[in-house]
């Protein structure tokens, strides 16, 4: 590279090289940092994910149906839950039973994720191991 000291030109001519050294050394730094971290963004935690079947539960007599209204009102089958001490009363009580019934919990659609959770966590708690969800199929055109 040159360097003009100003010898022999005019002082007003306009320089028309753009430098670009500059702009270079930072997509080289740039591209540097991109190779470092994209690595440590992309490792996760191993963990070995559950498989959905997505296979119908099959609605048999002894069932329970537990059902979250929109308002946040849970209900055994059609009766009305008092509260999480009836809640885990009941819970109990099926917990024990061999086989134990399948608990099929329906959500309305407009009903808060906490409602539904406290329900879940009821279920674990208790011991409950066999916890379904009901859902409608989507209409399909």
């Amino acid at each position: 590279m040159g360097m003009s000291v100003g010898g022999g030109h005019d002082e007003d001519e306009v320089v028309s090289a753009i430098n670009t050294t500059p702009l270079v050394d930072v997509m080289l730094v740039l591209l540097i940092i991109f190779l470092i971290t994209i690595p440590v963004a992309t490792h996760t935690v191993k963990v070995t994910l559950p498989k959905d079947t997505n296979q119908p539960s099959k609605v048999l007599p002894g069932n329970i149906t537990l059902a979250v209204t929109p308002d946040g009102q849970a209900y055994w089958n059609q009766t009305p839950l008092r509260d999480r001490d009836d809640l885990m009363a009941r819970l109990a009580q099926v917990a024990v039973e061999k086989p134990q019934p399948q608990i099929m919990i329906r959500g309305d659609a407009s009903a808060r994720y906490e409602s539904v959770g406290r329900l879940i966590a009821a279920c674990q708690e208790a011991g409950v191991t066999r916890v379904d969800f009901v859902i409608e199929q989507p209409h399909t055109n």
